[in-house]
């Protein structure tokens, strides 16, 4: 079956955005434990999105910061109106660029390697912006890295909010049970924030278990707040569900297995 046959592996992300990690460990003979950290919602009020839509063609570039971006900003847009010929869009990461397409926006501005705001910022079409009118496509609360970069280029920047990202009300019990019974061998995390959900929803219990526990980021941005937290079996993986997968199967060739302990 496989160096993961048995093992549990937490799976944290949304409902509805999970079931390609989690098909992939079944595969693998692994046992995904759904246990969502964001929870995705519309935004209440979409009267902001609906005026960006009408003033698209005034725009010079579309950032979309997530997949959620895509989704959600689209979903009000492309009913009411076509996307402007002349407007090019900007995405982190390759799942970004294949959801524009299915959305049949194409020929986007993309990093080759590393998916973030950093990786996009080092792109020749994003460092000579001066006069330039850009609309970045987010939700709420997100890093203002991007933005604040594009504005001390000389871009005229303008924010739109279009998805709310919510911490879920859930009970970590099942959770709690398997560190107990020494059968949650890991966990996967995506991003920062829902690190600092999940850290918050298993309380100063689950807490300890996860100190013992191998943790699987997909950025050293996620991997150094974990750090902080104290939890020090933090391993960076490659950005996707892919980057998991593969850190996961190299750890468990190199280490075997190695039960968890109750925590002191």
């Amino acid at each position: 079956m496989g160096i993961l046959a048995g093992r549990h592996v937490v799976v944290t992300r949304p409902s509805g955005q999970a079931a390609h990690l989690a098909t992939r460990l079944l595969e693998l003979g692994a046992e995904p434990v759904l246990f969502p950290v964001l929870e995705i919602r519309d935004v209440e009020d979409i009267r902001p999105l609906l005026d960006v839509a009408i003033r698209l063609d005034q725009f010079d570039l579309a950032v979309f910061v997530s997949p959620n971006a895509i989704d959600k900003a689209l979903g009000i847009i492309l009913p009411r109106r076509t996307w402007p010929a002349g407007l090019q869009a900007a995405a982190v990461g390759k799942i970004s660029e294949q959801a524009l397409a299915r959305q049949g926006i194409v020929n986007v501005i993309s990093p080759p390697l590393r998916f973030d705001s950093e990786a996009l910022l080092e792109l020749p079409e994003l460092v000579a912006v001066s006069g330039k009118r850009v609309v970045i496509f987010r939700g709420d609360g997100g890093r203002d890295v991007l933005g604040e970069t594009l504005v001390a280029r000389g871009a005229q920047v303008e924010y739109v909010t279009c998805y709310r990202r919510l911490r879920p009300q859930r009970d970590a019990a099942p959770l709690l049970q398997l560190w107990e019974a020494g059968k949650l061998d890991a966990v996967t995390l995506t991003s920062s924030e829902g690190l600092r959900n999940f850290f918050d929803m298993i309380g100063h219990l689950g807490q300890a278990w996860l100190k013992k526990t191998p943790l699987f980021v997909s950025h050293a941005r996620i991997a150094a707040q974990a750090q902080r937290l104290g939890l020090h079996q933090t391993i960076a993986a490659a950005p996707g569900d892919e980057g998991l997968i593969e850190a996961l199967v190299q750890y468990y060739e190199s280490h075997g297995t190695q039960p968890n302990r109750l925590p002191a």
